[in-house]
């Protein structure tokens, strides 16, 4: 199950990207994920995995959006991109040779962060606005 790994490497990673935002905690909403097609990674089971790992922690709450990355190869003999079939053995519909590049599928990267940062206390007011939604790129 790559999924319980590949939560504590996302978590991880927030807890770096977290830090950057000392002293104060960042309010994340959604975590947008880019994942490949040919990481066999299960995206149920990385939300699944994803909301144990975070649920008591400054995390907790957030969710996950995934974007599915498709698999492209590309043909080194005429350097055409192309869908790699399974049922082809992955080969080069143009020439029938062997899936050796790939070109997109194996992403598993954080694509952005939306989040908010708390407003800092008043002594004076009662009910602080909401801060406005901050999107991160790329943690």
């Amino acid at each position: 199950m790559h999924e319980v790994d590949m939560t504590k490497c996302l978590v991880l990673s927030m807890q770096e990207w977290r830090q950057q935002h000392d002293p104060v905690t960042p309010q994340v909403q959604t975590v947008h994920l880019q994942v490949g097609t040919f990481t066999c990674v299960e995206p149920d089971q990385l939300v699944t995995t994803w909301r144990a790992a975070v649920r008591g922690s400054w995390l907790d709450g957030a969710e996950l959006a995934i974007e599915t990355v498709p698999l492209v190869g590309r043909c080194v003999l005429c350097n055409g991109t192309y869908s790699p079939d399974p049922q082809q053995a992955y080969r080069s519909p143009c020439c029938n040779q062997p899936m050796e590049e790939i070109v997109s599928g194996r992403e598993l990267r954080i694509r952005s962060v939306d989040y908010r940062l708390p407003e800092p206390a008043s002594p004076s007011a009662t009910t602080a606005p909401q801060a406005p939604l901050a999107t991160a790129a790329a943690v």
